[in-house]
């Protein structure tokens, strides 16, 4: 099982702009998506979908994905707002007020999650939400599950984009997947960068965004004092594709711009596959 994964894309910065650079970017990706060598079985929006989470933004991005050749699942993240995306993308489901549902799969099960709290930068995951996670995980314990955010449960050096590790919504989460064996990887999006660790013993991967990047600075940060370091840089857009092989999530992350081939698959390349390939056992 192949799943795409694109995040950030910030559709409306430029207000107006039915050409803007954030959707010149994300209309690369999905190019490479739909017509590269590895097509998904899906494509996964982890959040941060609009800049301001207007109707126009939203109908601007339902429009590129019009046609689109695989299904296509949203998540909501602090830039975005329900109930227009709701209205958007009529078929994503949602529950108790809250963007988040279960994508059901023989082999893989995907459980989507809602980290907005409406006014707040950072991530939330209040009870009722928790109790939902629990309840999906309790539903299906033998089947392998990814869980999928917008905001990374952990702080990672880059300081004024963090969550900090104390808040309590982080807890709560953590204590939601506690002891859920089936969680086999965590997702997310929210901080402009491809950043791959493990949190609380599962794999956690950050993707990289179609959206300019964040600037990877890992020194602190002085909320009283600008020192004219960069924070956000014009780095090639990106996406990230999870593989599932019944056994483990393999993630492959890929930048999009113009690049030059230097080798193919022809006859000078094939004495190089078939000594590596005779190297495997059977």
């Amino acid at each position: 099982m192949l799943i795409a994964q694109v995040t950030d894309i910030h559709i409306g910065f430029d207000p107006g702009n039915p050409d803007e650079h954030n959707m010149q970017r994300f209309r690369a990706v999905l190019q490479r998506l739909t017509e590269g060598p590895n097509r998904p079985d899906l494509l996964l929006l982890t959040g941060d979908l609009t800049e301001h989470g207007d109707a126009a933004s939203y109908a601007r991005l339902a429009g590129a994905l019009a046609g689109c050749p695989f299904p296509v699942w949203q998540m909501v993240g602090n830039h975005d707002a329900r109930t227009p995306l709701l209205a958007a993308f009529p078929d994503t489901p949602s529950q108790g007020g809250f963007v988040h549902y279960a994508i059901e799969g023989d082999e893989l099960r995907v459980l989507v999650l809602d980290t907005l709290e409406p006014g707040r930068h950072g991530g939330s995951f209040c009870d009722a939400r928790a109790t939902w996670l629990e309840a999906q995980l309790a539903a299906r314990p033998d089947t392998p599950t990814l869980v999928a955010m917008h905001h990374p449960p952990l702080e990672t050096g880059i300081a004024w984009l963090d969550s900090d590790a104390r808040e309590p919504w982080i807890a709560r989460f953590g204590d939601a997947i506690a002891g859920h064996r089936q969680v086999k990887g965590i997702i997310a999006g929210h901080l402009h960068r491809p950043i791959h660790t493990a949190w609380n013993g599962v794999p956690l991967v950050v993707c990289m965004s179609t959206a300019p990047a964040v600037a990877l600075d890992l020194n602190p940060i002085d909320p009283g004092l600008p020192d004219g370091r960069d924070m956000i840089v014009d780095e090639p857009p990106g996406y990230a594709l999870h593989r599932w092989d019944g056994e483990r999530l393999v993630t492959h992350l890929e930048s999009v711009a113009p690049h030059r081939v230097l080798a193919r698959y022809d006859e000078a390349m094939q004495p190089v596959v078939r000594t590596i390939m005779a190297e495997r056992p059977g």
